[in-house]
């Protein structure tokens, strides 16, 4: 591919029809790990070439578990992006983070159970650092893109991942808030941790919709209420990816282009032709 793409939103579809993105082309990718959720659309904005993916496929018809999180990471990848920022929706497990707030989380719990964590395996084994799940560069210029569109934004937090597609039980909810999770959603694992392996900063802008369902007070959290805030969050977003896009720092001072450097713990000689060939994208730079 001739264009330099250095920036990916993963988000809803509408994501991408915002004002100023000019220049949109799609591209269908086949990968490895199948299709992704839906064609990588890339435009022009700020005078960037940016790629735009709907996680959950146009139309919304991808349930969580059931996102192809390897094809979209691997996709866009092969696109030659090095930044992903996620665009998602979140409930909140704490007083202060009220819905239509934006929260930039810088912690990651993964409760999962059902999906493929890595892109690793079958004659390859690597263990990548996580730590800090979250690029805390890319993080501290996407909190203050949010800022500069004027959201009320929380900096930190830790993002709880569930299965879904149901919503929480009043106890689990409860569990959670014991545990310190600060927000919940159903994306961000293994999303985040599959970013970091492909080598690619990741940073997540999370829009509160709703108080879960711990807030004695409060309604809980139904779709409606979930797609009303984010409507109205529309706009918030798409004036914070413009204003990132317009700030962005061209070089990268984080340590996530070189995540594999110390991680691939498979003997050269014994990593099989296959492994070799399917992850070469990631690997190649190593082996």
């Amino acid at each position: 591919m001739e264009e330099a793409i250095k920036l990916a939103i993963i988000g809803g579809s509408g994501l991408y029809n915002m004002d100023g993105l000019k220049a949109t082309k799609e591209y269908k990718i086949e990968t490895p790990f199948g299709l992704p959720s839906a064609p990588v659309v890339v435009g022009t904005l700020e005078n960037q070439r940016v790629a735009f993916l709907a996680r959950h496929g146009v139309g919304h018809h991808i349930m969580p578990s059931d996102v192809p999180y390897r094809a979209n990471i691997y996709a866009l990848k092969s696109l030659g992006v090095e930044r992903v920022i996620s665009i998602s929706a979140c409930g909140s497990l704490r007083e202060d983070y009220m819905p239509g707030h934006i929260v930039i989380p810088d912690q990651l719990y993964d409760n999962t159970k059902n999906r493929r964590h890595t892109f690793f395996g079958d004659g390859l084994v690597v263990h990548v650092g996580v730590a800090d799940p979250f690029c805390m560069d890319l993080s501290k210029q996407l909190e203050d893109a949010a800022r500069a569109a004027n959201a009320t934004v929380h900096s930190g937090g830790a993002f709880i991942t569930i299965e879904g597609p149901r919503f929480s039980t009043k106890a689990e909810s409860n569990v959670y808030r014991a545990w310190g999770m600060s927000i919940i959603g159903m994306t961000a694992a293994p999303e985040a941790f599959l970013a970091r392996e492909a080598e690619m900063c990741y940073a997540a802008m999370a829009h509160v919709t709703d108080y879960d369902v711990w807030h004695v007070s409060e309604t809980p959290v139904t779709v409606e209420m979930v797609v009303q805030t984010l409507n109205k969050n529309t706009a918030i977003a798409q004036e914070a990816i413009h204003h990132f896009v317009r700030n962005m720092k061209p070089e990268r001072a984080c340590d996530c282009d070189h995540a594999l450097a110390n991680a691939i713990i498979t003997q050269h000689k014994s990593i099989s032709k296959e492994a070799g060939k399917k992850l070469n994208l990631l690997v190649k730079k190593y082996i």
